[in-house]
C-alpha cells in the first residue's frame, strides 16, 4: 500500500479526519475503467432501451439530481445537446420538485435521466414521481451509486426505467461527493453520447487524472498555504458546470471558512468580477475548443493583470504552450470533449479543497461534526401536489 496519498502521508490523513477522502479521490482513475467495463457488458440492454427514445424528434431530454448530483447535468447538458441535436435541460430536482408546474409544463414525451449518489434524498424520488404524474409519456434513465437506495429500487422492475449502478466504491463514504460524481458524468457520457468518448478516450482519461494526482497535490500545498479567503472559479460551457461543482467542494470541505463563487468565463466581468480582492484566488477551467478557450485565456490575462501573482491560475489541456510553468493539467486530452475532460479536471478541483480543508484545520471526511449539515440530506418535507395557478 502507497505511503503517500494526495500529498499526505497516509498516518497525517487518518490524523486529520481526511484518510477516506483521500482514497476516494485518488481511486477514480481505476473507478473509471470498471465503468467503461459495465458499460460494454450492458451495452446491448443500454441500447435497446435509449436507441427507440433518442430515434424521436420530440424527446425532450431531463438532467435531474440534487447538490452535485445536478451539475453532472450542467456538465453534460450543453454536450449532450450538440451529440443530439436535440432539447437537453438540466433542472435540480430541488427546483424540479418545488416547482413541478414550471420545470414540466410541456407535455412532451421526457427522458428523465436521475443522477443520484445514494438514491435516498428526498428530492431524488419525489422528482421522478411527479414526472410521471404530470406528463403522458416520461422515461426513466436512473444513474446511482447504491443499488439498495431508494430511487434504484423504485426503478428496477419498472418497463420504462433502466437502472444503472457505479461500481459500490464510487459510493462515497465521506462527506464530499467525489468518485460518484466522475463516474456518473462518465457512465452518463457513455450511455447517451458515445460518439463524444470511446473506450480509447476513457484509458486517456484515467492516464490523464494519474498524472494529475501525481503533480496537483504540489499545486494544492501551495494554495492551500497562502490563505486565500475567496476562491472563483470559472469556465465555458460544460466547464460553467465543473466551475461550479468545485466552488461547492471548496464550500463543503471548509465548512464555509473560504467563501467560493463560480461563474462562465464571460459571464464574471458582469458584477461577479466585485469580489477579487487581494485574498481572492482565481481558477479558470480553459476549454478544448480553440474558439471558446479565446475568452477563457481572455479573461485570465484580464485578471492578472489587475492581481497580485500567482493568483490566477489556468487549466487546461490545450498544449504545452499556453500552459504557465507549474501547471499540473495533463497535456494528453487534446480533442477530448470538455464534458469529458471535467472529470479529470474536478480533481484538480477536489485536491485544491482538500488542501485547503486541513490547512484550515478541518476535517475533509465529515467537515460538519455538529451535524448541521449532512452527507445525505436531512429535514426535506415532500408536500402533496398542488394543481397549477
Amino acid at each position: 500500500m502507497t505511503e503517500s496519498l494526495i500529498g499526505f502521508t497516509r498516518a497525517a490523513l487518518r490524523a486529520a479526519g481526511g484518510l477516506g477522502t483521500a482514497e476516494e479521490i485518488a481511486q477514480q482513475p481505476a473507478l473509471w475503467r470498471e465503468v467503461l467495463a459495465a458499460t460494454h457488458l450492458r451495452r446491448g440492454q443500454v441500447r435497446e432501451f435509449l436507441d427507440p427514445l433518442l430515434a424521436r424528434p420530440d424527446l425532450r431530454i431531463v438532467l435531474a439530481g440534487a447538490g452535485t448530483s445536478a451539475f453532472v447535468g450542467d456538465v453534460l447538458a450543453p454536450a449532450l445537446a450538440r451529440s443530439l441535436r436535440r432539447r437537453v435541460d438540466a433542472v435540480a430536482t430541488t427546483d424540479l420538485v418545488s416547482n413541478p408546474h414550471h420545470y414540466l409544463a410541456e407535455d412532451l414525451p421526457t427522458l428523465l435521466v436521475s443522477f443520484a449518489r445514494s438514491g435516498d434524498s428526498p428530492e431524488s424520488t419525489a422528482a421522478t414521481g411527479l414526472a410521471d404524474a404530470l406528463l403522458t409519456e416520461c422515461h426513466h434513465l436512473v444513474l446511482t451509486c447504491n443499488d439498495g437506495g431508494a430511487l434504484a429500487k423504485q426503478h428496477d422492475d419498472s418497463p420504462r426505467s433502466l437502472v444503472l449502478v457505479m461500481p459500490p466504491a464510487a459510493n462515497d463514504t465521506g462527506f464530499a461527493m467525489t468518485s460518484s460524481f466522475t463516474c456518473m458524468t462518465l457512465s452518463a457520457l457513455l450511455a447517451l453520447a458515445p460518439d463524444l468518448v470511446s473506450g480509447e478516450d476513457v484509458e486517456l482519461l484515467a492516464a490523464s487524472a494519474e498524472q494529475a494526482l501525481d503533480a496537483g497535490p504540489e499545486l494544492a500545498r501551495r494554495l492551500a498555504a497562502q490563505r486565500f479567503q475567496r476562491v472563483v472559479y470559472l469556465g465555458s460551457g460544460p466547464l460553467t458546470g465543473l466551475a461550479r461543482e468545485c466552488a461547492l467542494k471548496m464550500l463543503e470541505l471548509t465548512a464555509g471558512r473560504v467563501a467560493s463563487w463560480h461563474d462562465s468565463s464571460l459571464g464574471f466581468r458582469h458584477g461577479p468580477k466585485s469580489l477579487i480582492d487581494e485574498s481572492t484566488l482565481v481558477l479558470v477551467f480553459i476549454s478544448a475548443d480553440p474558439y471558446t478557450s479565446r475568452y477563457d485565456w481572455d479573461i485570465v490575462h484580464e485578471l492578472r493583470a489587475l492581481t497580485r501573482p500567482g493568483s490566477v491560475i489556468a487549466l487546461s489541456s490545450a498544449g504545452a504552450s499556453d500552459h504557465e510553468e507549474g501547471d499540473p493539467t495533463p497535456h494528453m486530452l487534446d480533442g477530448v470533449d470538455d464534458a469529458a475532460r471535467a472529470v479529470v479536471l474536478v480533481v484538480l478541483g477536489q485536491l485544491v479543497a482538500v488542501h485547503h480543508s486541513i490547512a484550515h484545520g478541518l476535517t475533509p471526511d465529515n467537515p460538519f461534526p455538529s451535524g448541521m449539515v449532512n452527507r445525505v440530506v436531512e429535514g426535506v418535507t415532500i408536500h402533496p401536489l398542488s394543481p397549477p395557478d
